[in-house]
């Protein structure tokens, strides 16, 4: 293992400036404790005094020890011709109650003339000062070189003696910013090794991902020397974002071999990931590196079939290390290794032998198309396994049901639906409103099954896509619907086609539910006798 490269996250301040994303104090709360249990060293809350939610997140955690990071507050050098003991921006920075201050301060000689309205050696003043005051009250300081790599381009003697008057008034640490995104990766080597062989205080590297070059760019400056990273996790930030820490990190570990964590951490990463995309209400994409869904699911039957051989034929790493899993689809692409290893991977003890492997296999591909698709309906395909081994039995069948959709010139468009079924032997006939005929829909089916099962009171709906297959249908082509449900932190996909969109959500309703009454044991396996006689409740 190579020496420590310390992790430092903004995703509570940099992150926030992505667009779309908005945390509360106890949103904060909670990201900055999993951070602590991760293992990032610096958790980057905020700039005092810029706003009352980020002082208010300093105040709660001076109540909450963490094990291991240090907060650290945010903001920037003293103003021009302002004494740094004067200014209101330094002194918030205090009155926060961290022991560590993030400052950045202007290296691109363009910004001082230009956006500051001041001279270089002013600027150099504001940087000497600032960190020279911070450092006599106490605490630890990172200079923040902002523009760096700009301002090193254009003026390299500049540009360095302001790394050089951080230095010489105590910072302890120096981090050069990327801050427009747009350096390559050969040129962040060459900077930061030209760099390290010019001041001794530890380096950091802060880049931005406008040129989707931001982990090259971070590995490059480790590589050059620096040692620390600056960044976000799921790379959330301004603009493009900031470097993602979560593809960061295995990448400088499992990889090249640097100390970021501890393996038992890196393992939490996907949980990590997962839990701060939550936590800000972003869709994580299923495609994101190392932690995405489809990190590590497997198509084609030739991939999955020397996967089960050997994962290395096909997998960069082991997910476990990283806490996400192997995933085997299911398509049309499928051969039997994909429905084997697909059985096991959802723990479904189905014993198939090769003939009804191929069966089912054969039914998938004549469903996909029409139109089906099980990559993200996963709780419906394990239906179909478990239907196909007469291991599921149907505790409700639909008699009928009916959707009546009202609209007058005073109001707004109402839904009701009557469904009728018959549950264990029993008729049950209810009636629900709902905001649209789906929900309508869904509101009276739970209704009528909710005094029989009650965890159906716990599921609720969560996502909802409709997808038409044939435009060329128009308003009758036939349409693919996928729900997804969850209940205690769990969820899971069902899908329904047909060339009536309610008909088409009503398939991926019913088989929600039916999952969930299997997941909860109240599905039994079937008789014999039974297996000839099963009705479905919608055709497949």
């Amino acid at each position: 293992m190579k020496e420590k490269v310390y992790l430092y996250d903004t995703t509570l301040r940099d992150g926030t400036q992505g667009e779309g994303v908005s945390l509360s104090v106890e949103d904060k709360v909670k990201i900055a404790l999993k951070l602590d249990q991760f293992g990032i060293d610096f958790i980057e809350g905020g700039w005092p005094g810029s706003n009352p939610k980020d002082m208010a997140f300093f105040e709660r955690m001076r109540e909450i020890p963490l094990k291991h990071a240090v907060v650290t507050a945010f903001g920037s050098t003293c103003r021009p011709n302002v004494a740094a003991e004067e200014d209101d921006n330094l002194r918030a920075l205090l009155e926060s109650g961290v022991k560590a201050a993030a400052i950045f301060g202007k290296s691109w000689d363009l910004h001082v003339t230009d956006a500051l309205k001041t001279t270089l050696d002013e600027n150099l003043r504001m940087v000497a000062d600032s960190v020279a005051f911070l450092k006599s009250r106490g605490l630890t300081v990172l200079f923040l070189a902002e523009h760096f790599f700009d301002g090193y381009k254009h003026n390299p003697v500049y540009a360095l003696r302001v790394l050089e008057a951080a230095e010489e008034a105590g910072a302890d640490w120096i981090v050069l910013c990327d801050t427009n995104g747009g350096s390559l990766p050969h040129e962040i080597f060459e900077t930061v090794r030209t760099v390290k062989a010019s001041v001794q205080t530890p380096l950091g590297i802060h880049p931005h991902n406008d040129g989707e070059l931001a982990v090259a760019n971070a590995l490059a400056a480790v590589q050059a020397g620096a040692q620390q990273v600056q960044g976000t996790i799921n790379g959330i930030g301004e603009r493009c974002g900031n470097v993602n820490l979560v593809s960061v990190i295995p990448n400088l570990q499992l990889k090249l071999g640097y100390a970021c964590v501890a393996p038992e951490q890196m393992q939490q990463l996907t949980k990590l990931s997962r839990f701060v995309a939550e936590i800000a209400n972003m869709a994580m994409p299923n495609n994101q590196p190392f932690v995405g869904n489809s990190a590590f699911a497997h198509k084609g039957g030739i991939h999955v079939s020397a996967v089960l051989k050997d994962p290395k034929t096909y997998e960069h790493i082991e997910p476990e290390l990283i806490g996400n899993k192997r995933r085997v689809l299911v398509s049309e692409l499928a051969g039997q290794s994909n429905l084997l290893a697909k059985a096991e991977e959802l723990e479904i003890d189905v014993a198939l032998d090769r003939q009804e492997a191929r069966e089912i296999v054969k039914r998938i591909k004549e469903r996909e198309f029409q139109g089906y698709q099980y990559e993200g309906a996963e709780a419906s395909l394990s239906l179909m396994l478990l239907e196909a081994a007469g291991k599921l039995r149907q505790l409700f069948t639909l008699d009928s049901f009916k959707i009546l959709m009202e609209k007058t010139a005073d109001q707004s468009i109402s839904s009701e639906a009557m469904v009728k079924l018959n549950v264990n032997g029993q008729v049950v006939h209810t009636a629900a409103d709902g905001n649209g005929p789906v929900n309508a829909l869904d509101n009276a089916l739970r209704k009528a099954l909710e005094n029989h099962f009650p965890c159906l009171a716990e599921m609720h709906l969560t996502d909802y896509k409709v997808r038409v297959l044939d435009e060329s249908g128009a308003t009758a082509a036939k349409v693919r619907v996928l729900i997804e449900s969850a209940r205690d932190g769990e969820k899971w996909s069902t899908v329904g086609v047909s060339t009536n969109v309610i008909e088409a959500s009503w398939e991926a309703l019913v088989d929600s539910i039916r999952y969930l009454l299997w997941k909860e044991g109240c599905v039994e396996a079937e008789r014999p006798e039974q297996t000839e006689a099963r009705v479905g409740i919608v055709n497949h």
